[in-house]
């Protein structure tokens, strides 16, 4: 019979996949940002030209920006992601009976609407350290050619001020568009890799092959990851609280959507998709090598 493994595994397991996962591919979303931010032309051509003129103007760490607020808070994220998934596939099963596609729908559904009070957070402050580089770029080449980028303000003190200013509702802006984002990709994203890491099981009772789940995260985490691609254009625009030269701001969802859509046309709905999918797919693969290598049951073991 496959093993079952426990709720504190589970959390320990995604906890350091978490932590592996953003250290490897945190300079391609940091691209990702940048070229969802930037309007027009801009002066990225694309994923590897941005990484390229990152390393030249702010160093190697300059892809790194923003980082630690990721790696400080993807463990409660994932935390709560996992513990709520479980949760909710318990709370809809019936009688040990498989749950029907549209029960894991909602399960994910459920889990995608708890992550997002670490997420929402989280992500806004990361937006803003990833993309000061590119507002401090801009204005170097707008002035004087490509000069030094001046020092960027901390996490903890954009927290502080948007606080101090605008209370709780701050931290939280974007709020709507991050909930719009992060629902359907856990909609898509569980049910998907439940059901194809399915095919590689000889029977219900054993497991899948290491390869074929490490296959099966990737190619469900990539799906769902271009899938919202577009919301995660107007989240990232939304949370974004310092706009380059000429660019627009937004008021809201709706009004986001639409300027994007006079100003650059509906390919930009698909900005930074590839970065999604080369951020995503890796995430999930580390995922499934941290669970089947079993380090959350290692550690409980030694302690018990």
């Amino acid at each position: 019979m496959a093993e079952k493994i426990s709720l504190p595994a589970k959390l320990i397991n995604g906890g350091i996949a978490g932590l592996v996962g953003v250290t490897c591919v945190f300079p391609i979303d940091l691209a990702k940002t940048r070229l969802q931010n930037q309007q027009g032309s801009g002066i990225y051509r694309g994923m590897f030209d941005c990484l390229i003129k990152t390393v030249r103007s702010e160093g190697f760490f300059g892809m790194y920006r923003g980082a630690a607020v990721n790696l400080t808070l993807v463990t409660p994220e994932k935390a709560i992601k996992l513990a709520a998934n479980d949760f909710f596939r318990n709370l809809l099963a019936r009688d040990g009976k498989e749950l029907t596609l549209l029960k894991e729908m909602l399960a994910g559904c459920g889990a995608g609407t708890c992550q997002v009070v670490v997420t929402s957070p989280m992500e806004m402050l990361k937006i803003q350290l990833q993309d000061a580089g590119r507002l401090a770029t801009q204005k170097a080449f707008a002035e004087e050619g490509l000069a030094a980028i001046p020092k960027r303000p901390s996490a903890l003190l954009i927290a502080t001020n948007l606080l101090r200013t605008q209370g709780i509702s701050g931290v939280y802006k974007g709020l709507g568009a991050t909930l719009l984002r992060d629902v359907p990709f856990s909609v898509i994203y569980f049910p998907l890799f439940a059901n194809l890491n399915k095919l590689g099981q000889k029977s219900p009772r054993e497991r899948a092959p290491f390869y074929h789940s490490f296959l099966a995260g990737c190619v469900a985490g990539s799906v769902a990851a271009v899938a919202v691609t577009p919301l995660d254009v107007l989240k990232t625009r939304i949370q974004t609280l310092q706009k380059g030269i000429g660019e627009e701001t937004y008021n809201g969802i709706l009004d986001c959507a639409r300027k994007t859509w006079r100003n650059e046309g509906p390919s930009a709905f698909m900005k930074g998709a590839g970065c999604r999918a080369l951020v995503i797919a890796p995430l999930f693969g580390i995922a499934q090598v941290v669970y089947f290598i079993g380090i959350g049951e290692y550690i409980l073991g030694y302690f018990n």
